[in-house]
Protein backbone atom coordinates (compact mmCIF):
# COMPACT_ATOMS: atom_id res chain seq x y z
CA UNK A 1 0.00 0.00 0.00
CA UNK A 2 1.49 3.47 -1.10
CA UNK A 3 1.36 5.79 1.32
CA UNK A 4 0.58 9.47 1.05
CA UNK A 5 3.34 12.19 1.75
CA UNK A 6 3.05 15.39 3.71
CA UNK A 7 5.62 17.37 3.63
CA UNK A 8 5.09 20.22 6.45
CA UNK A 9 7.30 23.26 5.91
CA UNK A 10 8.64 24.76 9.06
CA UNK A 11 10.03 27.83 8.45
CA UNK A 12 9.65 30.79 10.10
CA UNK A 13 6.17 32.05 8.50
CA UNK A 14 4.68 29.06 7.97
CA UNK A 15 5.31 27.59 11.66
CA UNK A 16 4.00 31.05 13.19
CA UNK A 17 0.69 30.21 10.88
CA UNK A 18 0.13 27.21 12.26
CA UNK A 19 2.27 25.11 10.95
CA UNK A 20 3.31 23.92 14.22
CA UNK A 21 0.13 21.61 14.15
CA UNK A 22 0.58 20.31 11.46
CA UNK A 23 3.63 18.05 13.07
CA UNK A 24 1.20 16.31 15.09
CA UNK A 25 -1.79 15.56 13.31
CA UNK A 26 -0.26 12.10 12.73
CA UNK A 27 -1.70 12.11 16.52
CA UNK A 28 -5.13 13.35 15.38
CA UNK A 29 -5.78 11.32 11.76
CA UNK A 30 -9.00 9.54 11.35
CA UNK A 31 -8.47 5.28 12.18
CA UNK A 32 -8.96 4.95 8.62
CA UNK A 33 -5.93 6.81 7.60
CA UNK A 34 -3.53 6.40 10.18
CA UNK A 35 -1.36 3.76 8.81
CA UNK A 36 -2.01 5.54 5.45
CA UNK A 37 -0.31 8.60 5.61
CA UNK A 38 3.91 9.47 6.51
CA UNK A 39 4.31 13.04 8.23
CA UNK A 40 7.49 14.65 7.23
CA UNK A 41 9.10 18.80 8.24
CA UNK A 42 11.39 20.06 5.82
CA UNK A 43 13.20 23.28 6.72
CA UNK A 44 11.09 25.70 4.21
CA UNK A 45 9.80 25.12 0.94
CA UNK A 46 10.70 28.64 0.03
CA UNK A 47 7.19 29.28 -1.42
CA UNK A 48 6.38 32.60 0.76
CA UNK A 49 8.57 34.50 -1.48
CA UNK A 50 6.80 33.92 -4.20
CA UNK A 51 3.04 35.54 -4.29
CA UNK A 52 1.44 33.35 -7.03
CA UNK A 53 1.97 30.69 -4.56
CA UNK A 54 -0.32 32.11 -1.61
CA UNK A 55 0.05 32.39 1.98
CA UNK A 56 1.43 30.76 4.41
CA UNK A 57 1.89 27.56 6.10
CA UNK A 58 2.49 25.68 3.10
CA UNK A 59 2.00 21.99 2.75
CA UNK A 60 3.20 19.68 0.06
CA UNK A 61 0.65 16.49 -0.18
CA UNK A 62 2.68 14.19 -2.65
CA UNK A 63 4.44 17.07 -3.98
CA UNK A 64 0.89 19.28 -4.49
CA UNK A 65 1.39 22.21 -2.87
CA UNK A 66 -1.61 23.24 -0.25
CA UNK A 67 -1.42 26.89 0.67
CA UNK A 68 -3.05 28.67 3.67
CA UNK A 69 -3.53 24.84 4.80
CA UNK A 70 -5.22 23.80 7.86
CA UNK A 71 -6.02 20.50 9.40
CA UNK A 72 -9.11 20.11 6.89
CA UNK A 73 -8.41 20.85 3.85
CA UNK A 74 -4.77 19.08 4.73
CA UNK A 75 -7.13 15.82 5.18
CA UNK A 76 -9.45 16.46 2.43
CA UNK A 77 -6.58 16.29 0.20
CA UNK A 78 -5.43 13.10 1.88
CA UNK A 79 -8.36 11.03 1.26
CA UNK A 80 -8.42 12.32 -2.97
CA UNK A 81 -5.17 11.22 -2.90
CA UNK A 82 -6.38 7.82 -1.47
CA UNK A 83 -9.26 7.30 -4.18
Amino acid sequence: MKKTTLSICTGTACYVMGASEFLVLDDHLPADLKDKVEITGVTCLDKCKDAQCGKPPFVLVDGELIAEATVQNILEKIREKQC
